[in-house]
């Protein structure tokens, strides 16, 4: 097996590198730092939670560590804010112990913080395409000295319409650069990118098929109009802690409603949705990664860029459309060789999503059956669809809360048949290697 300490790295950064835990390297930093230090330009087809930023974080921080501080030398660009943020986060962990400046630029925050450290001097740029853009009309932002540019998730970037504003910075950097560009898929545009900036890449492949999710035991469970809250609240509580889970809910107002759902059942939960300010999304995000709550519930495209290691448990509380959302979904946990549990709940029809899905990872999704009678019990003094709703709230109570989960005093007209929390438990924990 490689090690981080025969690659001729220094001292500092084998130190940081300890430090966080990085014991030896993944396939795609053991395939791309020889070539990435020979100077090549490189195409990483990679997913995110594969280790891709640490390799290009070695890389480049090795690489300009001796160099003169307090001007850009290398640009990052990621497709969304959150992403930008994690791995400028990383970057500066693994930078720790070297005295390089890592700053994120994105929109939704503050320019003025951004333009203050800019002027104070930075090593290294994350940002998203059109706040670079932003700070480059302004003059804030120059790239005449960039000598290493990185494309992270090229294909998203395409998806979400970013590939003119990607030629545009890049057509700032000097010609000399290096050039890094990191992707799942390699449709046209990104290949026709490749062809115009860069120079003979080396293409490396982690693995043939994008869509495996190894590492990942997959569940479901049929649900009705009735049981399906009371469904996701058995599940839950049958978890062994610690965990740490991610439900994607469909829309804004079912995130924020499972999310008063899940406090009022004292769950430590927390939500992430489109509506919230970049501030609160941000403080979420740090919670959720320091471990400070079991739960994040979310929507799609708020849960971009989310690559949080240690997650245990995705919960499609709403079934996903296709078998791509879906991969895209799970494959937030089981990474960087940790095991985890995906866990959908389906109406009947939706079953056809799964059989799509299986046949996309060439692995089993297990039917089971939920135990909804030992729910946990709601914390007293609290309304459970928040105060905007307490009417309806008062009403569902009334009819034992039928409208959503179905009824506690009479749990077998709508929940499956029992079948206990402890017997079950070795259904939802992943298992360790």
């Amino acid at each position: 097996m490689a090690r981080f300490e025969d690659m001729g790295l220094s001292e500092p950064l084998l130190r940081a590198l300890k430090e966080m835990k990085y014991e030896a390297p993944t396939p795609i930093q053991e395939m791309s730092l020889s070539p990435l230090f020979l100077g090549e330009d490189i195409i990483g087809q990679a997913e995110t939670g594969s280790g891709k930023t640490a390799a290009f974080g070695i890389f480049l921080l090795e690489k300009i560590k001796d160099e003169k501080k307090g001007f850009p030398k290398v640009i990052i660009l990621a497709p969304t804010r959150e992403l930008a943020v994690q791995v400028s986060d990383e970057l500066r962990e693994l930078s720790k112990y070297l005295r390089l400046r890592v700053l994120p630029v994105y929109g939704g925050q503050p320019i003025d913080r951004q333009l203050a450290e800019l002027q104070r001097g930075v090593d290294v740029v994350v940002g998203t395409p059109g706040r670079v853009i932003d700070h480059i009309e302004r003059g804030t932002l120059r790239l005449d000295k960039i000598s290493v540019l990185i494309l992270d998730e090229a294909d998203r970037m395409l998806d979400m319409g970013f590939v003119d504003d990607v030629e545009k910075i890049m057509a700032k950097t000097p010609k000399e650069r290096q050039t890094l560009l990191f992707s799942a898929t390699m449709p046209g545009p990104i290949m026709d990118l490749t062809n115009k900036y860069m120079r003979n890449p080396q293409l490396i492949k982690v693995r043939d098929d994008p869509m495996t999710v190894k590492n990942i035991e997959h569940f479901y469970a049929e649900v009705n109009n009735y049981n399906k809250l009371y469904t996701l609240l058995g599940f839950l509580g049958a978890l062994p802690r610690p965990h740490l889970a991610l439900i994607f809910v469909r829309t804004k107002r079912g995130v924020d409603h499972i999310h008063e759902v899940l406090e009022d059942r004292g769950f430590k939960a927390i939500c992430l949705h489109g509506d919230m300010s970049q501030n609160k999304r941000d403080k979420v995000m740090e919670k959720f990664k320091a471990g400070e709550t079991d739960i994040l519930v979310a929507t799609d495209v708020a849960a971009r860029g989310i690559d949080v290691h240690n997650i245990t448990h995705v919960i499609n509380f709403d079934c996903p459309e296709d078998q791509f959302t879906y991969v895209h979904r799970v494959g937030r946990t089981g990474r960087i060789g940790n095991n985890g549990v995906a866990f959908t709940l389906v109406f009947g029809d939706q079953t056809r999503t799964l059989d799509l899905v299986r046949q996309t990872i060439g692995k089993p999704i297990t039917k089971i059956e939920v135990d909804t009678n030992k729910i946990p019990q709601r914390v007293s003094g609290r309304r459970e669809f928040g105060a905007s709703r307490q009417r309806s709230d008062r009403r569902d109570e009334r009819r034992g809360e039928r409208r959503f989960s179905g009824s506690e005093k009479h749990p077998s007209r709508y929940s499956h048949p029992k079948r206990g929390a402890e017997d079950n438990r070795f259904i939802f924990k992943p298992r360790n290697k």
